[in-house]
């Protein structure tokens, strides 16, 4: 994976939008509770293979960045994206590193469903 690339990521993520995507969306313990005290505060969520049309994305900030899709319904939001990568599938993959390296937050783009 390479550190993001704002405009490189904007475009792919352009690249996507207004066709059915298949998103992966994962949290751990890193991406919210790295200031709390890990035996007190624990969050994660975990979503594989949702069918979803988005009709923009963006990409903001200064590093980690932000990623949100709007949806007609809603909005697929994750914080703390570091690195990027277009797979062999051309599936767009995003991930968040915490400062100890720990995969924190991963969103995954794919044309088709991940296995």
């Amino acid at each position: 994976m390479e550190f993001v690339d704002v405009k490189r990521v904007q475009d792919l993520i352009n690249h996507f939008a207004n066709k059915d995507v298949y998103i992966h969306l994962e949290t751990t313990n890193g991406a919210y509770a790295t200031h709390y005290d890990q035996s007190f505060f624990s969050a994660g969520a975990y979503i594989r293979n949702a069918l979803v049309r988005y009709e923009l994305g963006k990409i903001t900030g200064n590093g980690p960045y932000r990623v949100g899709l709007k949806m007609n319904i809603g909005w697929i939001y994750a914080e703390g994206i570091t690195h990027f990568e277009i797979d062999e599938l051309g599936r767009l993959l995003l991930a968040g590193h915490d400062h100890k390296g720990k995969l924190a937050v991963a969103l995954e783009i794919s044309p088709t469903p991940f296995e």
